[in-house]
């Protein structure tokens, strides 16, 4: 499984997560960063096309993957904004408290090994008055799709580079201390795609401050 990890799973996480329907949820919630930004689980660098250069000082890359952060090369030197990589895991946040204006979190809480570890430390390093901006998945709000989440998730977890289908990201971010504002939705609504692949793919996306 080590080769898969370092070499093959980096490039189909940097596949699957660069699809259309994910671009259309991240530009929801990614322009609204500002200042210090801090972006958890910063991967192959997706969203930097979606950061606003006139509001973002510097976005502090948190990614303890060695071959997903060499993927985010390309997209870096091409960056509107500085980025500085931080690679260190989601629980163990190394920046001081107070020190971000924003945290920005796309399709990560589904991964981290103690994500309510993580969350706190986004509490932690968020300066007062910043907000915590997020688009994940998670467990869908039918029964009948949770069911079918909970049956695949044993496969699905370890193919996938730990990702979990049936964690609930208001609840997470809620517990460790964040109100939160969110919209949810499939995150591709068509109808085929709603039938076939809905289990994988509820989302939620949104502020918590």
């Amino acid at each position: 499984m080590d080769f898969y990890d370092r070499l093959i799973l980096p490039r189909l996480v940097d596949l699957a997560c660069g699809s259309p329907s994910l671009a259309r949820t991240r530009a929801l919630v990614v322009p609204l960063a500002r200042g210090r930004v801090l972006e958890v689980g910063f991967g192959s660098g997706l969203n930097l096309p979606f950061y606003d250069p006139g509001k973002v000082e510097r976005v502090l890359a948190l990614e303890p993957g060695e071959g997903i952060r060499a993927l985010a090369q390309r997209r870096v030197a091409a960056s509107r904004v500085p980025v500085e990589f931080v690679g260190a895991p989601g629980e163990s946040i190394p920046l001081a408290d107070a020190s971000v204006d924003s945290v920005v979190i796309t399709f990560t809480l589904c991964t981290i090994p103690d994500v309510a570890r993580a969350a706190r430390e986004m509490r932690r390093v968020l300066r007062r008055g910043g907000e915590l901006l997020f688009a994940e998945h998670g467990t869908a709000r039918s029964v009948r799709a949770q069911r079918w989440q909970h049956r695949i998730e044993p496969v699905w977890t370890p193919l996938a580079g730990g990702c979990h289908l049936t964690r609930d990201p208001p609840r997470i971010l809620r517990e460790a201390g964040f109100s939160v504002e969110w919209t949810e939705g499939l995150l591709d609504p068509r109808p085929l795609a709603a039938r076939t692949i809905g289990p994988l793919t509820y989302g939620y996306w949104g502020v918590a401050r």
